[in-house]
Formats: C-alpha cells, structure tokens, sequence
C-alpha cells in the first residue's frame, strides 16, 4: 500500500486542530494534533492519537492533559506546537490543576489520564475529562493538508 496516497485519503476527512498541553519538570509543553474524538460521556472520555516518534509522545505517559481546540486566528499556535517555531509568538497559558490552558482557544478539556493503547505507529491516549470550557467563535479547520478557516461566521456578520 502506498502510505503517501493513504495519507492523502485520510487528509480529505475536515477536522479540527487541538493542542495538546501538559506542565512536565515545571515547563509546559504542547503538541499539535489533529486525530481527537470523544469517546464516552459516562464517564466522560476523550482520545487523542500521537506518533510514536514524537517527543511528546512519551512525556505525556501517566501525565494530566489539556486538549485545547483552536480557534480560527490560532494558525500560529498551531505551526508553533506542529515542530515550526513562529517568531515573535507569545502564548497566554492559564495554569489549572490538570495542565496549562491556551488562552483564547475555542474549547479545552482537562484530564487525567485514564489509559494508553498501542495502534500501530501511534499511541492512543485516553483521557478522563475532569472539566472543560467552551466559547463561541470560529473553528481553526484543517483539510487536504492545510488550515482552513470557517467563513460562517464572516457570511453571519455580512448578511
């Protein structure tokens, strides 16, 4: 099978982007990731895929989590927590109890983590959600391999 074509496959399903943080060694730290569903509401359940070759992948084993959904003036963050350093970037962080907060984001769910499965060359990390937040705003979308931002909300204010 030809993964660059699989790939591409999979890259015609729209998403949403997350950050994953989590405080380690008193620093915070992120990951950019794309493969987040829900998995349960009781109890309330999320997972997150990571590749095994991240760093990230194995400093978040056993590690409280936050999933933070981007919003759409986020693209920065995103490339920042994807392995390419935006200059002159300043994240706001909000310390809680389960892992630092972004800022700004369109939602984030704190959890501790519940259980870790092997899928291949990821890791699945389930996550036990322990409190969340959400606003209302415009998505940070990513489709074919690029971001892409809603234009619902522009059309509502044109309209």
């Amino acid at each position: 099978m030809d993964v660059r074509e699989l790939r591409n496959c999979f890259g015609h399903f729209a998403t949403g982007v997350t950050v994953v943080t989590w405080k380690k060694e008193d620093q915070f730290h992120g990951i950019t990731v794309n493969s987040f569903t829900s998995v349960s509401l009781d109890p309330p359940l999320l997972l997150v895929s990571i590749d095994k070759r991240a760093k990230a992948c194995s400093m978040l084993e056993d590690h409280p989590f936050t999933v933070n959904i981007l919003a759409g003036d986020q693209e920065s963050i995103a490339w920042q927590f994807a392995g390419r350093p935006q200059e002159g970037l300043t994240i706001d962080w909000e310390e809680t109890d389960h892992g630092p907060k972004i800022k700004g984001a369109l939602a984030t769910f704190e959890c501790r983590p519940w259980q870790g499965y092997e899928g291949g060359d990821h890791i699945l990390y389930i996550g036990e959600v322990t409190d969340y937040t959400y606003d209302e705003g415009t998505p940070l979308m990513f489709y074919k391999g690029q971001f892409l931002k809603d234009k619902s909300e522009e059309k509502k204010i044109t309209k």
